[in-house]
């Protein structure tokens, strides 16, 4: 007959051998005493060159300050989703993201578990975007203005306030400080990117743009600087986005994503144009203009201890902020026209008039979405266009609601029908929540980050309030 705990104990070891992920458990002293076959993997050793040996003797490049396993013990506080960079016993680059939790007998700790996810793989298919990019970009290098596609009269605006920031990005544009621009999602700040490109002494070089929210903070470094051959499994001599971008103009949005400890690599690089390859052992010298965005202010990016102040004094040489729709209204009806004759060469048709109504009805309009919403809008409203004029019952349905714009003026206006707030709090959650998805192309994650709140608050909003990802794209 078995013994209980026994085989208790072959049973949870197998289920964890089953699990597709690299677990790792130390007792109270660092001394490993388990280790599953994808840790093994993943790290490039054997499962006996782990058990029963401490952390450090396993991963000689580890401390006591950055092996997530023993701050754990030291701390007992748990650690979620963190980079680690380290050799192992082979000599070998390790790159992983880890989970790291205490565990407890009663009061007492004895010991701690990791589970790490490796990146090589997806280091690797990060690798294969930027011989693309690159593949593209000298394909593309002899034409003029590569990666610039909008110019200054791309920018639809009889603004005051608009048309001062266009003459403040004519005068940076002939120089090669490090520009920051500011705008909610929506503004136009891309645009403004292009228009300085091409006006620049640049524009014959590439410009290059990188989202920052779009890659996860371990990826960033070898995108941007590129790799050293060995610099972990797979990797290869490949240049970075910074290389690539040499003579040229980086655009480096949403920079209030970037990891504060990678915000002062990049501080490093404006300061004295050197980059050093992941891995490598020298440095290249770079000649690129920095161009950064923003959708939230920066002094409150600096409040919220997500941008650096010696980064923003740095890049702050000249500052942009581009309004939104709502403090603009006066462009609406410019932007309406524009987009009408878009999309009818777009769409070969002719709606010929928009009716003043509708134009007065967007007017009052709050745009959370900003210029990118009322695009999307007027392709609705041309598309659905039977005849050849656009009228309200054209529009999306959202925007069909009476006066239900979320901005306080158009709730205080006479109607034959007065909103409840719990009305208008609704048309202005689902407005922006459907903005948000739509921004962010269906993924929940990216538009939860956005919006500002967890991604099970905007799952859980989704079905309370009965929103597809299917209806959002095409509002």
């Amino acid at each position: 007959m078995f013994n209980e705990p026994m085989k208790r104990q072959e049973l949870f070891e197998s289920i964890i051998e089953s699990i597709d992920e690299a677990i790792h458990v130390v007792d109270a002293n660092g001394i490993t005493i388990f280790y599953n076959k994808v840790a093994a993997k993943n790290d490039g050793i054997s499962i006996d060159d782990a058990l029963g040996k401490h952390v450090l003797d396993v991963f000689p490049s580890l401390n006591k300050e950055n092996s997530t396993l023993l701050k754990v013990i030291k701390n007992g506080t748990p650690i979620y989703q963190q980079h680690q960079s380290f050799t192992n016993i082979r000599g070998q680059l390790i790159d992983t993201v880890n989970t790291t939790v205490p565990i407890y007998s009663g009061d007492t700790l004895i010991g701690a578990v990791e589970v790490a996810k490796d990146l090589s793989t997806v280091k690797q298919l990060s690798q294969k975007l930027i011989d693309l990019q690159s593949s593209v970009h000298k394909q593309t290098k002899p034409v003029a203005s590569s990666g610039a596609t909008f110019k200054w009269d791309d920018i639809i605006t009889e603004d005051p306030k608009m048309i001062e920031m266009i003459n403040l990005a004519q005068k940076a544009a002939t120089t090669s400080s490090p520009i920051m621009v500011f705008g909610e999602t929506g503004t136009g700040k891309e645009l403004f990117v292009h228009a300085i490109h091409q006006h620049s002494n640049r524009r014959k070089e590439s410009l290059i743009a990188q989202n920052c929210a779009s890659l996860p903070s371990t990826l960033l470094e070898s995108m941007l600087f590129g790799t050293k051959k060995g610099s972990y499994t797979g990797a290869v001599d490949r240049a970075g986005l910074i290389e690539l971008a040499h003579g040229g103009t980086l655009f480096l949005d949403e920079l209030n994503t970037m990891p504060l400890d990678f915000q002062s690599k990049l501080l490093r690089v404006l300061e004295d144009g050197m980059i050093r390859r992941l891995g490598g052992a020298e440095s290249y010298h770079t000649d690129v203009r920095i161009i950064v965005a923003l959708n939230e202010h920066p002094i409150q990016c600096m409040e919220k201890g997500v941008l650096r102040r010696d980064l923003y004094y740095r890049l702050n040489v000249c500052f942009i902020e581009i309004p939104p729709l709502r403090e603009r209204r006066g462009d609406i009806p410019l932007l309406i026209e524009h987009f009408r004759k878009k999309f009818n060469y777009k769409f070969h048709i002719l709606v010929m008039k928009v009716e003043d109504d509708v134009i007065e009805h967007l007017k009052e309009y709050s745009w959370p979405g900003n210029i990118r919403e009322l695009e999307h809008a007027i392709e609705y409203a041309v598309m659905m266009t039977d005849g050849d004029t656009i009228t309200l019952e054209h529009l999306p349905t959202y925007l069909k609601v009476e006066k239900q714009s979320t901005i306080p003026h158009s709730l205080i206006q006479s109607q034959k029908k007065r909103l409840s707030l719990r009305e208008t709090l609704e048309y202005t959650e689902r407005a922006l929540i459907k903005e948000a998805i739509r921004e962010s192309k269906g993924n929940v994650m990216h538009a939860a980050k956005l919006l500002d709140i967890p991604r099970q608050t905007l799952q859980y909003k989704l079905s309370k309030l009965k929103i597809t990802i299917e209806e959002c794209s095409v509002i």
